[in-house]
């Protein structure tokens, strides 16, 4: 099976259909997919304003990223839930959208790096020029996730 016949079995299923042929689910969706990505910006940007010393600077990293790492993960969570809803009802224009790829390439790496790379490092105060860049290549990565997700819908 090629990439394109599973897009259009994608496009296909029963959920896919559902959304696509309700006047409101796909804006319902979707705004609650903006609203879990506000969540998502808070939690990512109260650490990483900390990692860069601009935010919070009365406490720890560790503290700061376990108290937003609930969030992190409740806002990830309900983005990749409504995502995929979303995805599903118009998989096919995906297919033919380089927005949707590149948004897809950000999030891949942005998910890695955030529970991977950041993860490691929030848990001890290192306050260094590591911390600041790690710090920035994080806002990078998610806001390549965000600009490629908004792309998509001009494309």
């Amino acid at each position: 099976m090629d990439l394109y016949t599973l897009f259009e079995w994608f496009e296909a299923t029963w959920p896919a259909t559902v959304v696509r042929e309700s006047l409101w689910l796909f804006p319902v969706i979707e705004s609650v997919h903006l609203l879990a990505l506000a969540l998502l910006g808070g939690s990512i940007l109260v650490v990483d304003l900390r990692l860069l010393g601009l935010g919070l600077t009365g406490k720890p990293i560790p503290e700061v990223a376990r108290s937003a790492s609930p969030w992190l993960r409740l806002a990830v969570g309900v983005m990749l839930g409504t995502g995929v809803l979303m995805f599903l009802s118009e998989a096919i224009k995906c297919y033919y959208s380089p927005p949707f790829w590149y948004k897809m390439s950000f999030l891949a790496a942005a998910l890695l790096f955030t529970f991977g790379v950041r993860a490691r490092l929030t848990r001890t105060d290192p306050g260094t020029l590591q911390s600041r860049l790690t710090a920035v290549i994080s806002m990078g990565l998610w806001f390549g996730v965000g600009f490629a997700g908004r792309w998509i819908a001009f494309y």
